[in-house]
């Protein structure tokens, strides 16, 4: 078994359609064929870039920038709402069932939305549960503990964040915290080298 596993490996290392399995195996969020299945042929979040569980849910994935190593709504039960816009930086990491909203009904007339920009840094950690509101920017290094609503932005960074409405727990030593790379960037599905102009031309953000 061991072998057969090897042997697709490297067939997938050749490929270039299948590469991004091969390249993206030891990451965070590495994109499988399960993932692909689900998101490509039977078309749950399809248009998304990155690699979705079929049970989150992506609105409008046009205004949401996931950065490297990162995919909004790769666990289970999220949902992604880029009614505003979205920005998730490098390397951090969403748990099952966090909602991020970028777009709030009007107090008056809820047919309408008033939309606003939520921003996450690198190498933060969003906990279980978690709520991120609009017009919130949490600052790299930020961990958000299970089953809190964020309703202001830490732009700080560098701390642990906990409650409702959040609040500041813990402080993070900036010399302990440690930024790492993988050895093959993807945005997504998409190589980092191949992103700017992705981005241009498929995205509002």
């Amino acid at each position: 078994m061991k072998v057969i596993k090897e042997i697709l490996w490297m067939i997938f290392k050749i490929i270039p359609f299948t590469r991004c399995f091969y390249e993206t195996r030891n990451t965070q969020t590495p994109i499988t064929l399960k993932f692909w299945f689900f998101q490509k042929f039977l078309g749950f979040n399809r248009k998304a870039y990155w690699p979705v569980h079929f049970t989150s849910i992506i609105g409008n994935y046009k205004n949401i920038y996931a950065g490297i190593d990162t995919a909004p709504g790769y666990s289970p039960g999220c949902y992604i709402q880029g009614g505003g816009k979205v920005y998730v930086g490098d390397y951090t990491q969403i748990a099952p069932n966090v909602g991020i909203i970028s777009a709030n009904h009007n107090l008056h007339d809820t047919r309408k939305h008033v939309a606003g920009e939520v921003h996450i840094g690198k190498y933060c950690w969003i906990g279980m549960n978690v709520v991120i509101l609009p017009n919130v920017r949490i600052g790299d290094f930020t961990i958000v503990a299970a089953g809190a609503v964020v309703t202001k932005p830490f732009p700080e960074g560098y701390c642990v964040l906990a409650g409702n409405p959040a609040k500041v727990i813990k402080s993070l030593d900036r010399e302990k915290c440690v930024p790492f790379y993988n050895d093959y960037e993807y945005n997504g599905y998409v190589k980092k080298k191949n992103f700017k102009v992705f981005r241009k031309k498929k995205l509002n953000i």
